[in-house]
């Protein structure tokens, strides 16, 4: 153990002290935050161009550039100095010196700290290590930065940190901003995709005056001018096939939903979903479609069928499973027949024993749905589409002509979580309201989720809605599997957090 003495590092109160005394010396010598400097080159593209240049080359064909970023390293080193700044595209390493660009914008250059944004005018050149460097001839000071960055060697690592202060997080670790850009991407290639396919992106309201389209409890909020209560958009669902009767036979709406749920890894009350329509069309057509959907936006954005999730393989050329939802149940529960799952008796005792809250109101669907939820969907890591729901837990879906008590609807499973839910569309308006009258006397019971009964869809429905298929997929989810992330909330910008 040495016996040397240690300094302690300067507290965080200090080192803004510190930082705001060089901005009052800023100011003092003018504008303190100036725009007049316009950048010209991306990092990334002058590594991208230039980094394979041989050093001879790039003396002989001067390459002038104008760069600017936040400053992430900086070396002092008598009478040159390093600094590597890092913009949108990436990082890369300036060169001053008090022969270029001068003794006193060196010597300026000294007191800038890291955290700060500047930009260099200069020429390229390579280090005897063969790094690809600007050759500063001017620099100036951009945006004083008053707190210090995350310790730079280990990043930023507190969780709840990166949550709460993402701006951080995004300029301390390469992999979240990584993980955000692919978000950006697989959300252009869906839209892609869609668009190819013909159909029309529209948008839906966000406050709706009767909560519709899913089982979930909704935020409610107040319009002062008219007076009235509204609640924030639950799912755009029922206006979305509202379009669908008025002859928009094909569409799509990347959205965000709000519900006043729980928070987990699974979920965050405000979320991106992407709903889709489409006329003449049932269930097993939407089965097909996503399936080639995801195939393809992991192609676009990946360059692969063969994703690890969690230090698990998935490979998404193999045909996605499909079972039904009694099947499911049997699988994974071997001691369950199939008339214990036509039996209320036998479902509640099986949940008791496995120590499952349900709801006393439940009928024999309700029952499947819970355990299955509880049980079977987190074992789904490999793509699975589990169908024939219970008419009970599917209030929008069409019922099945060949079994009335199921309807034509399925989930996507994937990595052990809900990634999409569809169905085919119940254009029966009569069928339709008895259902919303039948979740409202759930409501009425006590059941926080079940739906409102909607007579403004009634009547829609009432003028005609084609046979129709329609689905919900979860963006975030997706990016979760895509970007290999545990948590819903590494791949929120902004996910929903207590206050501190």
């Amino acid at each position: 153990m040495s016996d040397q003495p240690t300094t302690p590092p300067p507290d965080e109160n200090q080192i803004i002290a510190e930082r705001r005394a060089k901005l009052k010396e800023l100011r003092g010598k003018g504008f303190a935050f100036p725009n007049k400097f316009q950048r010209d080159d991306l990092a990334g593209d002058l590594l991208e161009k230039y980094e394979d240049s041989d050093r001879d080359w790039l003396d002989l064909n001067p390459v002038v550039v104008k760069v600017s970023g936040r400053m992430m390293l900086k070396r002092v080193m008598g009478k040159a100095s390093f600094a590597t700044i890092q913009d949108m595209s990436g990082s890369i390493q300036l060169y001053i010196t008090d022969s270029y660009p001068g003794k006193e914008q060196h010597a300026e250059f000294k007191h800038y700290d890291v955290g700060d944004t500047i930009g260099a005018d200069g020429v390229l050149f390579k280090t005897k290590t063969g790094e690809l460097t600007v050759r500063v001839k001017q620099l100036v000071m951009l945006t004083k930065s008053l707190r210090p960055l995350p310790e730079k060697f280990h990043g930023l690592t507190d969780q709840e940190r990166r949550y709460r202060q993402r701006y951080l997080d995004l300029i301390a670790n390469e992999e979240t901003r990584l993980t955000f850009v692919l978000r950006s991407r697989i959300i252009q290639a869906i839209r892609e995709f869609f668009l190819g396919k013909r159909y029309l992106e529209v948008e839906t309201p966000m406050m709706h005056p009767i909560p519709g389209g899913a089982a979930a409890r909704p935020f409610v909020t107040h319009h002062n001018a008219l007076d009235m209560q509204l609640y924030l958009r639950i799912a755009p669902e029922l206006y979305l096939k509202q379009l669908v009767v008025g002859g928009f036979e094909k569409v799509f709406e990347i959205n965000r939903n709000f519900r006043n749920e729980g928070i987990s890894t699974r979920h965050n009350p405000e979320f991106t979903m992407l709903e889709f329509y489409c006329a003449h069309r049932s269930y097993n057509y939407l089965m097909v479609f996503i399936e080639q959907m995801i195939r393809e936006v992991a192609d676009t954005v990946l360059g692969t069928r063969k994703i690890n999730y969690q230090g698990r393989a998935m490979d998404l050329e193999k045909p996605f499973e499909r079972i039904t939802i009694a099947e499911a149940l049997m699988k994974y529960h071997p001691d369950i027949s199939a008339d214990m799952l036509k039996s209320r008796d036998a479902l509640t005792g099986k949940l008791k024993q496995l120590g499952i809250a349900y709801r006393e109101q439940d009928g024999i669907g309700g029952l499947q749905l819970t355990l299955f939820e509880n049980t079977v969907e987190s074992q789904l890591f490999d793509p699975t589409y589990v169908h024939h729901y219970p008419a009970e837990v599917s209030p929008l879906a069409r019922r099945s002509e060949s079994d009335p008590d199921f309807t034509e609807r399925f989930e996507l499973y994937m990595a052990g979580r809900e990634i999409a839910n569809g169905f085919s569309e119940l254009n029966d308006p009569e069928d339709q309201a008895a259902r919303f009258q039948e979740q409202a006397r759930q409501k009425e019971a006590g059941n926080q989720e079940a739906m409102h009964y909607d007579a403004d869809y009634i009547r829609a429905l009432e003028y005609g809605l084609p046979p129709t298929a329609g689905a919900g997929i979860g963006i975030d989810r997706l990016v979760m599997l895509f970007t290999d992330s545990p948590s819903i909330r590494d791949v929120i910008l902004f996910p929903l957090m207590r206050q501190e």
